[in-house]
């Protein structure tokens, strides 16, 4: 299966906690001003990716943490996204996914991929990016309305759970 990604940077420390192999995918509808990423919006450009060969350079760096999953829009490709994201939790390495959906109609989808891809991320960061509410003093978002959502709490309470309230 492949998945269609703008690039990959195989050690961040700006994408989620600890040292991250982060996934850029290609194609994204919301066109935030702003982006620091509008290069991946366009969803014929970028390229196809065996998921498999993406796992493998994982497997190859030992002092990684997790594995984060960028935009452009991860769920715009739940289906590669959530094999590769089973994989890298079989490898013992946590998720972190940013989306500019927001959590809760993200599950009103009512589709079996982006469900699976919701429960095997640990944190979820979501809602576009706002230009007029950017601040460089956010831990791991880029806007005051994005929520880092901790997802394992949030399917156990039934409502969203961020970080914040731990």
């Amino acid at each position: 299966m492949t998945v269609r990604i703008a690039g990959i940077v195989r050690e961040s420390i700006v994408d989620g906690p600890g040292i991250r192999f982060v996934v850029f995918t290609q194609g994204c509808p919301h066109h935030c001003p702003g982006c620091h990423n509008p290069e991946s919006h366009d969803p014929k450009s970028g390229y196809d990716c065996e998921i498999d060969k993406i796992m493998t350079e994982i497997e190859k760096d030992p002092l990684l943490k997790g594995v984060t999953f960028s935009g452009g829009e991860p769920f715009m490709q739940p289906e590669p996204l959530a094999e590769l994201a089973q994989k890298v939790k079989e490898h013992g390495l946590d998720l972190f996914i940013y989306t500019g959906f927001l959590f809760e109609d993200l599950q009103k989808r009512q589709d079996a991929a982006t469900d699976k891809l919701i429960s095997l991320a640990d944190y979820i960061v979501d809602g576009p990016f706002l230009l007029e509410e950017r601040s460089l003093e956010l831990k791991f978002r880029g806007s005051k309305n994005q929520r880092m959502i901790d997802v394992a709490k949030t399917l156990k309470a039934g409502r969203v759970v961020t970080a914040e309230e731990g």
